[in-house]
């Protein structure tokens, strides 16, 4: 789509889709747009110095536009094999099949290999998971408490409110529809291990060192700490265990996450417990991706209301942004399009530069919405036994689970699995339904996340008005360019 350009910047060719200068024009014009905002009572003579800086800018955009274009022309065109294995969800998909095939022909022994295999990596997860909340939850809490303007904070609580409401919607939705839609449906009625089902041949206990509510709270307490301490090598100290453990997810849980579904559909296949469940979870993944359309509706009908603006027109707008989310569920790939989307809808680029990259990565309401309907239906088709009250509780404490969630697909699904186990009382065998249902329509939900951001853009662009956001708040927010590297880097660990 057309992009906007400030006028100290001169109009250049767009670049091709997919280049490097694709990523940084819109952050030049972001973080040029920003400066105009917020310079108003500045001299001429740094409106020159300005706009000097935008022109090396540009000529480094250029620059890196036509090195990338001759870059991407020399790569040879990966194969099959090598697209599969940059994408989880072919994986995944192929992991299901393979399980369910496998599943009518293999012997007992071979299918207790997987089954093994799904013992030691569940273990593996109970102990991981707890590390991995703490080691996200941590930093995230501090990199919010270490920006000083009360715009971080309104945003911050603006995406927060969205994700709770998504999550309450599910809860609603879940106590009205799963009566009649999952009647009749049991996870697992079919045989137990008693009975004759698989087993593994061996158990290894792996024990976490603290629960995932020690780890939760432990986090927060010490997030919060630090915001008030403002220690820069605590800080340090915290992103650095942050990236020791993204390595960790993007390197080794991950990559082991389709001999996981593979054994555990093998397992059910062989234990009667196959059909059932996919005709079950078939209906409530068709449910899920009908009640994220129905939240990004409601979204905009509140946004419209508050921001005065038309809502129709809003969600029109941000179709694009919705689009390129579904097609590539990627957010390096989508936070210049919500950028520019946002802008047509009229928030000041000022306010887009800062929301944008900031809910990119605490506003999950798509997310919470999948996450949400996935476990009330297994607690509604295993039986478990829980209250109302816990399960808002539930949504309560994914909601702070959601906001450090790790950038990566199926990421949202690995920070949740810890509360699903703890707070609901989930096997390993219902966690693992779970990721494979997440992680077969991720791309609706990090659609629902990126097209809800631009509603919160338009709620804070309303309140903002005139007044402007301070460059002292600009300056302690992550800014649009790091965000679009961040979330580049994260993708490029995936490859």
């Amino acid at each position: 789509m057309p992009k906007s350009v400030p006028p100290e910047q001169p109009a250049n060719e767009p670049p091709m889709e997919g280049s490097a200068a694709h990523s940084s024009r819109p952050a030049n014009t972001a973080q040029s747009s920003a400066t105009t905002g917020v310079s108003h009572s500045e001299t001429n003579g740094t409106k020159g110095t300005d706009a000097a800086k935008e022109t090396n800018k540009t000529d480094k955009a250029v620059a890196n536009k036509t090195s990338t274009s001759e870059d991407i022309t020399a790569q040879p065109k990966k194969s099959l094999g090598q697209r599969i294995r940059g994408n989880l969800l072919w994986q995944i998909i192929i992991a299901i099949i393979a399980g369910i095939v496998c599943s009518l022909f293999f012997p007992d022994w071979l299918a207790r290999v997987f089954v093994t295999y799904n013992s030691l990596f569940s273990n593996f997860l109970s102990f991981f998971i707890p590390v991995l909340i703490f080691a996200l939850i941590t930093p995230a809490i501090s990199g919010l408490g270490r920006g000083a303007g009360k715009w971080l904070a309104i945003t911050t609580g603006v995406a927060y409110g969205s994700t709770i409401f998504s999550g309450l919607i599910a809860f609603g939705t879940a106590s009205i529809v799963y009566p009649w839609l999952l009647k009749g449906d049991d996870l697992f009625k079919a045989k137990t291990v008693g009975d004759g089902a698989l087993k593994p041949f061996f158990e290894v206990e792996m024990k976490p060192p603290f629960e995932v509510m020690t780890g939760l709270l432990l986090a927060f307490t010490i997030g919060v700490a630090m915001t008030a301490v403002k220690s820069d090598t605590l800080y340090a100290g915290a992103k650095d265990l942050e990236r020791v453990i993204m390595l960790v997810i993007s390197k080794f849980v991950i990559p082991l996450l389709p001999p996981f579904i593979f054994g555990m559909f093998l397992s059910m296949g062989m234990n009667g417990n196959l059909t059932n469940t996919l005709v079950s979870f078939a209906k409530v993944i068709v449910l899920a991706i009908l009640m994220t359309v129905i939240l990004l509706v409601l979204q905009f009908s509140v946004t419209g209301g508050i921001a005065k603006v038309n809502p129709w027109r809003a969600f029109k707008n941000m179709v694009p942004a919705y689009l390129t989310a579904l097609g590539t569920s990627s957010s390096a790939a989508t936070i210049p399009v919500t950028y520019e989307c946002s802008k047509k809808n009229g928030v000041d680029p000022t306010v887009a530069g800062f929301t944008v990259p900031l809910c990119a990565t605490i506003h999950l309401a798509g997310s919470m919405m999948k996450i949400s309907l996935f476990a009330f239906a297994i607690v509604q088709m295993a039986d478990i036994d829980t209250t109302p009250a816990k399960m808002i509780g539930f949504v309560l404490m994914l909601g702070i689970t959601m906001i450090a969630a790790p950038g990566v697909p199926g990421g949202a699904i690995m920070a949740a699995s810890g509360l699903l186990s703890s707070m609901l009382g989930f096997s390993d065998s219902e966690v693992a339904i779970m990721i494979a249902a997440y992680i077969a329509i991720d791309s609706f939900g990090t659609a629902c996340n990126v097209t809800g951001d631009g509603a919160i853009a338009l709620i804070i662009n309303r309140m903002v008005g005139d007044k402007g956001i301070s460059r002292k708040e600009l300056e302690d927010t992550p800014t649009y360019e790091d965000a679009i590297a961040e979330a580049e880097a994260r993708e490029a660990a995936m490859q």
